[in-house]
């Protein structure tokens, strides 16, 4: 056991004195009120008064002991390991193409929704590509943002900049954005319908080599028809991470439930912390008061 503060404990040489007093004192007389009439003390009864005078030099240490602020080590604790997760969303004129009762876009914002409450606790961020970027959301666990970009980045509002398809260029940035995250896991989910100009070469290996550098993990979804490129399935597997093709809004639901799968969560364990001990000293004390009050009424030396 510890204290808060520990240098109040020497205030207990104060009861443990008025105790010694108590003990040490000469033989009392317990008498009648008469007159000149003593009457001879008990030693059991006498036993009995000094032990209920003890009591409240007792509660008095019990009182310096709560005040100097006793603690104790808790047990270590284990928390869910956070999850840092980027999105990286194409916004380019394709994904307006009809999929589902809506588009590419409304399907795949849609899924990102529905993968929003399936990891709770985890931190996410958005970010828009065409030909440029935009690091629309940062990496936070409150999702409104995310769930609120709906309307405002849909494929026929976007301005022209953003019209081609620059997966390399997108995952880079996400890369840069979960590198400043310190704590957790790092992964990006991609989610595109085309195919990229910019891995030709040998690019897709120094994608790789970034990720893999940055501790990133790649889950790429090819939504709407069409094989998936060939460099992004690449650039995936060499992360350990992968790539799923999505044909319809159900298979895309069925793909982010996939990569909730894949994505394990991890449980670590927290160094136990220092709480406070209050409960047993405060039980003593309220122990002793009573009995204190108790013994007033009756076992105590009178006055005369």
């Amino acid at each position: 056991m510890t204290f808060t503060h520990p240098a109040l404990l020497g205030l207990l040489v104060v009861p443990a004195l008025l105790v010694w007093r108590i003990w040490r004192r000469g033989a009392g007389r317990l008498v009648l009120p008469l007159d000149f009439a003593p009457q001879r003390g008990g030693r059991v009864l006498r036993l009995l008064v000094d032990s209920a005078e003890t009591l409240l030099p007792a509660l008095a240490a019990v009182a310096i002991v709560i005040a100097a602020g006793p603690t104790r080590t808790g047990q270590p604790r284990t928390r869910r390991a956070l999850t840092n997760i980027e999105f990286c969303v194409d916004v380019s004129g394709s994904m307006g193409a009809p999929f589902g009762d809506g588009t590419c876009y409304d399907a795949a914002m849609a899924a990102i929704d529905q993968f929003l409450g399936a990891r709770e606790g985890d931190a996410f961020g958005l970010t828009f590509f065409g030909s440029s970027v935009l690091h629309w959301a940062p990496l936070t666990t409150d999702t409104s943002a995310l769930r609120c970009a709906l309307p405002f980045m849909r494929p026929d509002r976007v301005p022209p900049w953003f019209g081609g398809t620059e997966i390399g260029m997108a995952l880079l940035a996400a890369a840069d954005v979960l590198d400043r995250r310190e704590e957790g896991d790092r992964a990006i989910v991609l989610i595109s319908d085309g195919y990229s100009g910019d891995l030709d070469g040998d690019n897709p290996a120094r994608v790789v080599r970034a990720l893999r550098d940055k501790r990133v993990v790649l889950w790429t979804i090819h939504v709407g028809g069409g094989e998936i490129p060939a460099a992004v399935v690449d650039i995936a597997g060499g992360t350990d991470g992968g790539a799923f093709a999505a044909s319809d809004p159900g298979t895309l639901r069925e793909v982010f439930t996939r990569i909730d799968g894949l994505q394990r969560t991890r449980m670590v364990t927290t160094a136990a912390e220092t709480v406070d001990d209050f409960v047993p000293w405060s039980a003593g004390g309220l122990g002793l008061l009573a009995l204190a009050t108790a013994a007033g009424l009756g076992l105590r030396y009178t006055p005369w």
